[in-house]
């Protein structure tokens, strides 16, 4: 591991490494996203919020919520929302922010709530940051009430294989060059670059959710696959 003006993790997503590294780049991520995303990270937090279809008398879990701004988004329905992140470092920022929004401290593994405390769950681009993915989708469904509603926001792969092509070199070569100009750790995105690249396929996550016992899983393409919707339901 290298120093917080470097920090990444390793892709066996150990928690301490993945928590210390979001420390490293809390400061100026939410920038950092909108810049790299092409601003593109909006309409990705606006599409979560529409395929959770929350009403103003649910409650909502954002798990890896960082700073809050997703979370924030989900408040936009009316609904309760309330997110949890494993680094105190993007909670601070958040709070600083939005100190409207409530964030709470949470392992995505070791949820601090009780068993069905949530009308819907979802994980913007964290889910692969978990160590154990499987575990991680269990307690999701842990904290749900049956029927519930999961959405799962997360890179995922590109449908047309000249645009994968030109995506993924974009990801291997230009994202940490263009993330020196505007995080405050760019060496935390090469991992973030690795992490998107050895990620599951939509059909892959879509088994992979079914398997820790959500059903009718189903998912949607954003910007030409780049980001995959994921919704399932708690029996």
């Amino acid at each position: 591991m290298s120093t917080s003006q470097g920090q990444r993790a390793s892709l066996d997503k150990q928690p301490h490494e993945v928590a210390a590294m979001f420390d490293g780049v809390a400061a100026r991520y939410d920038l950092a996203n909108t810049v790299l995303s092409f601003g593109r990270d909006r309409s990705w937090r606006r599409a979560t919020r529409a395929a959770l279809g929350l009403r103003p008398s649910e409650r909502v879990l954002d798990v890896g919520a960082g700073t809050g701004v997703s979370t924030g988004e989900l408040a936009r329905s009316g609904a309760y929302a309330v997110g949890a992140d494993l680094s105190l470092g993007m909670l601070a920022a958040g709070r600083r922010a939005r100190p409207e929004v409530p964030l709470l401290a949470g392992d995505a593994l070791r949820l601090p709530f009780a068993d069905a405390s949530f009308d819907a769950v979802t994980i913007s681009f964290a889910l692969r940051n978990v160590q154990d993915t499987a575990a991680a989708l269990r307690e999701l469904a842990r904290v749900t009430k049956p029927g519930g509603r999961l959405v799962v926001c997360e890179f995922s792969t590109p449908v047309n294989p000249a645009f994968r092509t030109i995506y993924l070199s974009y990801l291997m070569r230009s994202l940490p060059a263009v993330a020196r100009s505007v995080a405050s750790s760019p060496d935390a995105y090469v991992y973030l670059a690795e992490s998107i690249r050895a990620w599951p396929d939509q059909a892959a996550l879509a088994e992979l959710i079914g398997s820790a016992g959500w059903q009718r899983v189903g998912w949607r393409n954003l910007t030409g696959g780049i980001v995959a919707l994921h919704r399932a339901f708690r029996p």
